[in-house]
C-alpha cells in the first residue's frame, strides 16, 4: 500500500506564494513520476506539473513561468513552488506519483487526499 500526504495549501492573495509539499510512503520499489493535478469545482482533474526520476519537468502553458516543480528522490518527497498566483489558480491540489509497486502488482498511479488552495482578489 502507497500512501501520499500533501501539506501546505492555504489562502493567499493574487501575486503571492504558496508551495506545497508531498511524501510518500508505504511499501515500493521505486517512483517513476511525481507531480501535481488540480481539480476546479465542477471540472475534471487536470495536470499542472510533473518530474520525472531523473528531474525532467513538464507544465501545463498556464503555469509555466510561475510555478517550479521539484523532488527529493531519496525523501520519496516532491514539492510545487507557486508564484505570483492568480484568482484563476484557485482550486484543489492533488500530489500523484506513478509507483513500481512490486513484480506482481506492476506500475501503479496514486493521488494523494488533496489541499486547497484559495487566492483571493
Amino acid at each position: 500500500q502507497v500512501q501520499l500526504v500533501e501539506s501546505g495549501g492555504g489562502l493567499v492573495q493574487a501575486g503571492g506564494s504558496l508551495r506545497l509539499s508531498c511524501a510518500a510512503s508505504g511499501s515500493f520499489f521505486s517512483i517513476k513520476t511525481m507531480g501535481w493535478d488540480r481539480q476546479f469545482p465542477g471540472k475534471q482533474r487536470e495536470v499542472v506539473a510533473t518530474i520525472t526520476s531523473n528531474g525532467n519537468t513538464n507544465y501545463d502553458d498556464s503555469v509555466k513561468g510561475r510555478f517550479t516543480v521539484s523532488r527529493d528522490n531519496n525523501k520519496n518527497t516532491v514539492q510545487l513552488q507557486m508564484d505570483s498566483l492568480e484568482v484563476d489558480d484557485t482550486a484543489v491540489y492533488y500530489c500523484h506519483a506513478s509507483v513500481w509497486v512490486s513484480v506482481a502488482a506492476g506500475w501503479r498511479d496514486y493521488w494523494g487526499q488533496g489541499t486547497q488552495v484559495a487566492v483571493s482578489s
